[in-house]
């Protein structure tokens, strides 16, 4: 798809990748950007830098989602890009995650593309065109080393993604999902961890690797090259694989390990 004078949503626009893919779109000649986030005041600046419209939402609530919706009909008449950014990093390690964190993240990082696809895909079926970005992470194509909660629910956004291309694909309907692995964001603030073996990457950088995704209409976006390697080699010999990871686990294992439980 070509993203020229395109109406283009994206969540979690306040800063990091949703704001870099709000300046990329718009210096790429969209037509629109609404700037959706929970901090209204950073979506409303990246709004303002791109000449775009802010939105206030909570990306887990699908009322939210609707009324997102609803303001790109309201300002621009539609939708034609739908990029489902916003994510968390939730509570690490697994034991000490509680039933309302597992909520919490499954609502950020899985519920909010499944709202976004119910409600903007009926008007680009109708239009017989569409496209949805949505954000993962290497960690769901791979897995991540002390954090269950995050570990499943980007696997899960992966397969979401997957499946809406496997079924409106003939439709018209465009899917990428990005995979990156760390990205200087504020959800790297302390470090990037395990998710830092291969470096650390702007998000300008990341922005311009979806666009170009976009334009080929490529499923993975994978701005890490290396991601696809570890892929190939987890699909060929999974056991082989795990037995990689649990060595990786155990030279991360004081970091990931929390204070009272070592």
């Amino acid at each position: 798809m070509d993203v020229k004078n395109k109406r283009v949503v994206v969540t979690g626009a306040a800063s990091g990748i949703g704001r870099a893919l709000c300046e990329a779109f718009h210096q790429a000649e969209a037509q629109s950007v609404i700037a959706v986030d929970m901090n209204l005041e950073g979506a409303q600046e990246t709004a303002d830098s791109v000449n775009g419209v802010a939105v206030l939402a909570n990306v887990g609530n699908e009322e939210d989602i609707i009324t997102v919706i609803q303001k790109a009909d309201e300002h621009v008449g539609g939708t034609d890009i739908f990029c489902s950014n916003a994510g968390i990093g939730g509570v690490p390690g697994f034991f000490e995650v509680e039933a309302s964190d597992w909520q919490n993240i499954w609502d950020v990082n899985v519920q909010s593309h499944i709202f976004a696809a119910k409600h903007v895909l009926p008007q680009m079926i109708e239009r017989g065109e569409g496209y949805l970005v949505n954000t993962s992470s290497a960690a769901g194509l791979l897995t991540q080393l002390g954090a269950a909660g995050y570990s499943v629910t980007k696997a899960a956004a992966v397969s979401f993604a997957e499946w809406v291309k496997i079924t409106y694909g003939e439709k018209g309907i465009g899917v990428s999902c990005l995979c990156p692995q760390a990205v200087r964001t504020a959800m790297t603030a302390q470090g990037p961890g395990v998710a830092g073996v291969d470096g650390m990457m702007e998000p300008d950088v990341v922005a311009q690797e979806v666009l170009k995704c976009i334009a080929e209409e490529k499923f993975l976006v994978l701005p890490h090259t290396e991601v696809a390697e570890y892929v190939s080699r987890k699909g060929n010999d999974r056991d082989r694989w795990i037995s990689g990871m649990q060595r990786l686990q155990k030279q991360y294992e004081d970091f990931l390990t929390p204070v009272d439980m070592k």
